[in-house]
């Protein structure tokens, strides 16, 4: 049995899958939010429950908003900021008295959609999620690409690509940093740019419907989002060249989204042809939490 905690900043989720892949058993709790200690209590406990009722003990994976540096062995990047400086592979290791895997969670959706998902097959797998935030993460042949600084894949720090006069210098970041992707492309990013232009506050859905509805201030919104998410794509793939890109998070649930990026990304694309699929994740918001299993996958 494999186990995989998804670590949100919000909820605390945990899958049980057989070796097929078929899940036994699923949880979620709330974040302890800024509490490490007690969220790695929510963390045991949630573990205990599901070998209970599995009746069965199982390798324990997990997904985090964040990343363990290879330096300093400590959580770096994790917009849940109370896990930054941690060493929380080795204090949730000391915990539940077994080794344990952490990744960083846009690795996990990667993961998770190589394996069984939309990219299963596929050689590189770029996953992006574009929900409350934006991170995204690699997959090459099913596996996390980390990379050495632990880093890899990690593309919200960075401002939007090819930006416009109007877009710059853009909002600020908690990254320290302006006019990033995280801030941009996130569903808060297309909130805000939409009450920046049209002196409205809607929420994502209700932008993604006033524009279906022929709203012409949400209709420019979404424009300017898929522009900003079509060149952040465009650099990623004169960089990795990925086999498809697999999109996750609440924004990825725009259909219009798969008909309009790949002719929003072809200008910036440094190639005289250009055709990758860009594919919803086929296990919506379970893939990060079915990722985080599958970091024991091949063990």
């Amino acid at each position: 049995m494999r186990l995989g905690v998804d670590w949100g900043g919000t909820k605390l989720e945990i899958i049980a899958l057989d070796e097929a892949g078929r899940e036994l058993y699923r949880e979620r709790v709330a974040t302890p939010r800024g509490d490490y200690h007690g969220c790695i209590e929510a963390v045991a406990g949630l573990v205990a429950r599901a070998e209970a009722a599995t009746g069965q003990t199982g390798t324990v994976g997990f997904g985090i908003p964040g990343s363990i540096s290879p330096g300093t062995g400590l959580v770096k990047n994790a917009n849940s900021t109370w896990l930054n400086g941690k060493p929380l592979d080795k204090d949730l290791e000391a915990r539940l008295a077994r080794p344990v895997r952490v990744e960083n969670d846009a690795n996990c959706l990667a993961v998770s959609e190589a394996t069984d998902g939309a990219g299963a097959g596929a050689h590189v797998v770029h996953a992006v999620i574009i929900g409350t935030g934006s991170g995204s993460g690699i997959a090459i042949d099913g596996k996390a690409h980390r990379g050495a600084n632990g880093i890899g894949g990690e593309w919200g720090n960075i401002p939007v690509p090819w930006m416009t006069a109007e877009e710059f210098p853009g909002p600020d970041c908690w990254t320290g940093h302006r006019g990033t992707l995280d801030r941009w492309i996130s569903g808060k990013g297309l909130e805000w740019d939409f009450a920046r232009a049209s002196g409205r506050d809607l929420d994502g859905r209700g932008i993604i419907a006033a524009m279906r509805a022929g709203d012409t201030e949400a209709e420019a919104a979404y424009r300017r989002y898929v522009a900003r998410l079509a060149r952040a794509m465009a650099m990623v793939a004169n960089i990795l060249d990925p086999d498809v890109f697999v999109l996750g998070g609440g924004m990825s649930n725009v259909d219009e989204l798969y008909r309009d990026l790949p002719d929003a990304m072809r200008p910036f694309i440094f190639s005289d042809t250009y055709s990758v699929p860009i594919a919803k994740a086929a296990h919506g918001d379970s893939s990060g939490v079915r990722g985080a299993a599958w970091l024991w996958n091949g063990m």
